[in-house]
């Protein structure tokens, strides 16, 4: 591969790594607002399910980052974004925490007391995100590979899903607990939230293996990799 695709595939890997690193600390922020997806009425129990919460709508995103990074870039590119993105949302915890530290001008639109409610439930969040998201990833890159590499680099749409519906139930389960552990969220949302976010992302990962298909097409288009090659960057 000459030196101008070697430039345009580093470019392009840390525009995924931008996206999943932003999708990643966003999904932070916001996932104290929860919603309803109305595309299903569905009651299990007596519960509504599809309640869920307005972090989840970015976590698709990263899973397809993070897949199509292994299939073009290799398992060590992969875990190299995983990790930074960690590192990220370490930072944002300590910018949170010095922006409740300052407090607001009487004249300020956003007073200390409405910051911190929105705000301060992040660090937490964030810790508990942290340790079962970097476990959900870590796990779904070594499953999609173990895949790829049983099937020879074909059958992608297999490894896709496995290894994501795996990944996403460890991660669904594990986040919801922590945060009802500490009183983050309501104890009576546990069931709902998990198999509602479990399914919210199962829904999705199905719906974007087209896309992880399409991208991965112009992939090895553009830079001629035969089915299984990966781009080597430095």
């Amino acid at each position: 591969m000459n030196s101008k695709k070697i430039t345009l595939a580093n470019k392009i890997y840390l525009i995924l790594a931008g996206l999943f690193i932003t999708s990643l600390v966003a999904s932070n922020l916001i996932f104290t607002k929860i919603f309803y997806w109305y595309p299903f009425d569905i009651n299990l129990l007596g519960v509504k399910l599809f309640e869920l919460s307005v972090g989840i709508l970015p976590y698709p995103l990263t899973f397809l980052i993070t897949d199509l990074i292994s299939e073009i870039y290799g398992r060590k590119k992969a875990d190299q974004v995983v990790i930074t993105g960690i590192f990220a949302s370490i930072f944002s915890i300590i910018l949170i925490f010095v922006s409740s530290q300052v407090p607001a001008i009487d004249a300020s639109p956003i007073d200390d007391e409405t910051f911190n409610s929105v705000f301060l439930n992040a660090p937490l969040a964030v810790l508990a995100s942290m340790l079962t998201y970097l476990f959900a990833q870590f796990i779904d890159i070594r499953i999609y590979h173990f895949w790829k590499k049983l099937t020879k680099g074909k059958h992608l749409w297999l490894r896709n899903n496995f290894s994501t519906f795996t990944s996403q139930f460890v991660d669904t389960f594990t986040i919801v607990s922590l945060l009802i552990i500490f009183g983050i969220l309501p104890e009576d949302k546990f069931l709902v939230l998990i198999i509602s976010g479990f399914l919210f992302k199962v829904i999705v990962a199905i719906l974007d293996t087209p896309l992880l298909y399409l991208f991965v097409w112009i992939f090895r288009k553009k830079f001629n990799l035969k089915v299984g090659e990966e781009i080597k960057l430095n």
